[in-house]
């Protein structure tokens, strides 16, 4: 009951224009006006981006419910599992609720440059001493190698590969942690989506920008990219809509929850963003970023890496829309 009044409720907020917030303040304090951000915009056609300053259970399950979308059928929560108990990854006090309210399974693929997830075994042990197989069942999407994706509108590839369990699921929750990353740049909903869900061939295949499915995952900067937006692209498409986005921008560290001994954040966090655009959470999630006093070091490691130019990419495929309305949710 409680859960349907939340939906009915959510309902009723999404079914009207919501109004853009003008003022926001961060959960790290900072007050700030949502006309200087970029890409914030109060024009109605723009998608738009939920956004709650509180960082709690509590919290991520009602900006789910905000968007007033009930996932059909077999749900899969993509996330990232963390490449060791000191890695940046949501925690499993933080995610249990909204992983039980969409009945959820944690899904994942293997790595592509070893560490404590390249294989099967190693990556279920790990997500069961990071406490993640204490909060859902966890299905290693390439377990049982690859698939085909289709990309409409690529530039850089036309097909993408994924763990074939991928085809097993109605519906994704992609549940993202917002960080710096040591290759990408940024690590957000497009990088969850593209190098998430890509098998390790798959990885290898983005890394490589197209030209290979094997061997080193380093390539060149701008077609690996190009690429990871292609296959974003591919992804979003592939779910025709039952698909949300949830990213939650705590743990600000330069580094990805890939790295087993990341840098420590020096910025405090922000807050949590819900949207149907992948490309528009990123874009707003990086806007938020930029207008904060304390993220040089994570504006560094972004500009370093040249990853903006991910959301240029997104934008040029048709992944969907830099520009974006600001709506707030009050606990």
């Amino acid at each position: 009951m409680k859960r349907l009044f939340s939906l009915m409720l959510a309902f009723l907020l999404f079914s009207t224009a919501p109004a853009c917030a003008e003022i926001l303040t961060t959960n790290g304090g900072v007050t700030l006006d949502t006309a200087d951000l970029p890409y914030c915009t109060t024009d109605a056609g723009a998608p738009v981006v939920w956004y709650i300053s509180d960082i709690s259970p509590e919290s991520l399950v009602m900006m789910y419910d905000t968007l007033a979308i009930d996932l059909p059928g077999k749900v899969g929560v993509k996330m990232s599992t963390g490449e060791s108990e000191r890695s940046n990854y949501l925690r499993p006090e933080l995610i249990a609720d909204l992983v039980h309210s969409v009945k959820g399974t944690i899904v994942e693929c293997n790595t592509a440059y070893g560490g404590n997830r390249a294989s099967t075994a190693m990556h279920r042990q790990q997500a069961k001493d990071n406490g993640l197989l204490d909060v859902a069942e966890l299905d290693i999407l390439d377990e049982e190698e690859s698939m085909e994706l289709p990309i409409e509108g690529g530039r850089r590839i036309k097909v993408d590969y994924v763990g074939s369990h991928f085809a097993n699921y109605d519906s994704f929750l992609v549940l993202t942690h917002f960080k710096g990353h040591a290759m990408a740049g940024f690590g957000g909903a497009i990088k969850n989506i593209s190098i998430g869900f890509g098998s390790s061939m798959g990885k290898v295949w983005i890394h490589s920008g197209g030209t290979k499915t094997s061997g080193g995952i380093w390539g060149e900067q701008d077609p690996f990219l190009e690429a990871m937006a292609d296959a974003a692209k591919g992804v979003n498409d592939a779910m025709g809509g039952n698909i949300v986005y949830i990213s939650v921008l705590n743990r600000l560290s330069v580094d990805c929850d890939c790295d087993g001994n990341p840098t420590e954040p020096d910025m405090h966090d922000i807050g949590i963003l819900a949207s149907l655009d992948p490309l528009a959470i990123d874009q707003a999630a990086i806007d938020l970023v930029y207008a904060m006093p304390d993220s040089a070091s994570l504006v560094q490691r972004i500009e370093s890496r040249n990853g903006l130019y991910t959301l240029a990419a997104g934008e040029q495929n048709g992944l969907g829309s830099r520009h974006y309305q600001m709506a707030q949710v009050n606990k």
